[in-house]
């Protein structure tokens, strides 16, 4: 891109408005932006700006609000950005009331993925977000909220693989990202099934096992709670003088469920 010289400036001037709290200020910055020097610097921005100033600020437009950083922000971007969501939330939230502190999280998750019918950057977005292990958990989390669910999607796409029609028993808005997922990144997949139930190493395991409708029964298997998940992520994020986690080194152990 030539003449670039105003990037630097751009990305100090947005940093500075997110971390005042400037959200909709920083907004306007990437319309200007983008009315002056197209998509394409806004981007730029996005790509080199701090993670921790993205999860900042993407957070600030969940579920029905739009941003031009939500339609725009890279892949990788955002996936580092994720590994900095829980350290805006208190023990107290965490303790309290785990699953409005679930919910937030998907209505981020969710908004950010659905922003867009580009299927191959909807696919993009959930490879690089659920390529680390704060990525796992986070969509962990997300499943924690309707597990019975999962473990129905999960035995359909052993049973059917890329036949699935992703009905469950009930009407859940985390089937249709589940399958997204799955059909993603098999490895993203996995890894958040592993780390939701952490007694299987398998995919294929999962279709065996079931669940009660008996909301009291003790489950059969171990299963995190959505808790105990958020409590895993908070730990998850980097100290600031640390470097955003790598990917984790394990490998895929399942075979490619929908080629």
């Amino acid at each position: 891109m030539s003449g670039n010289s105003y990037l630097p400036a751009l990305s100090k001037q947005v940093s500075e408005l997110v971390l005042a709290g400037s959200l909709s200020h920083a907004e306007q910055a990437f319309s200007d932006a983008v009315e002056e020097h197209g998509d394409l610097a806004v981007v730029e921005v996005l790509a080199n700006l701090a993670p921790q100033v993205t999860a900042l600020h993407l957070s600030g437009f969940d579920g029905g609000k739009t941003s031009l950083a939500t339609l725009l922000v890279p892949p990788k971007a955002w996936a580092d950005s994720l590994a900095f969501i829980a350290a805006t939330w208190s023990d107290d939230m965490i303790e309290d009331d785990p699953e409005r502190v679930a919910e937030s999280l998907f209505s981020h998750v969710h908004g950010i993925v659905f922003s867009t019918d580009d299927q191959e950057r909807r696919a993009d977005l959930l490879f690089e977000a659920s390529a680390s292990d704060h990525g796992a958990t986070i969509f962990a989390i997300l499943f924690s909220m309707a597990p019975k669910e999962i473990l129905e999607v999960a035995e359909e796409i052993i049973s059917k693989g890329p036949y699935m029609t992703g009905q469950t028993s009930s009407d859940s808005d985390l089937v249709p990202l589940a399958i997204e997922l799955a059909k993603a990144s098999e490895d993203g997949w996995d890894r958040s099934l592993f780390e939701l139930f952490p007694d299987f190493r398998h995919s294929a395991d999962l279709a065996d096992a079931e669940f009660s409708d008996d909301p009291d029964e003790e489950p059969k298997f171990m299963q995190r709670s959505t808790r105990e998940l958020l409590y895993r992520l908070r730990k998850q994020v980097p100290s600031s003088r640390s470097s955003v986690p790598k990917r984790g080194a394990r490998k895929s152990i399942g075979t490619d469920i929908f080629s």
